[in-house]
């Protein structure tokens, strides 16, 4: 599939010179660049998600009477 993106100059100059050194197209290098970029992302959403459930993420009481305690009576009212 082609597409058509939008990247700054000096990106370009620099993804050109890379993929001149390591001898692949420009296409490949951007589908490379951009399937270790997917990767990663999913990657730290695992490690997210495998850190937040296992934590407490209840409010304290106090906390949670305290920041209540912050809101405008319309806050209150509507929230």
């Amino acid at each position: 599939m082609k597409i058509a993106i939008s990247i700054p100059d000096s990106i370009h100059e620099q993804a050109e010179r890379y993929a001149a050194r390591r001898g692949i197209s420009r296409s490949e290098l951007y589908r490379r660049a951009l399937q270790a970029y997917l990767r990663c992302e999913d990657e730290i959403v695992e490690q997210l998600d495998a850190v937040y459930s296992a934590a407490d993420s209840s409010v304290d009481p106090v906390l949670g009477e305290l920041q209540y305690r912050t809101l405008t009576r319309d806050d209150r009212e509507t929230g």
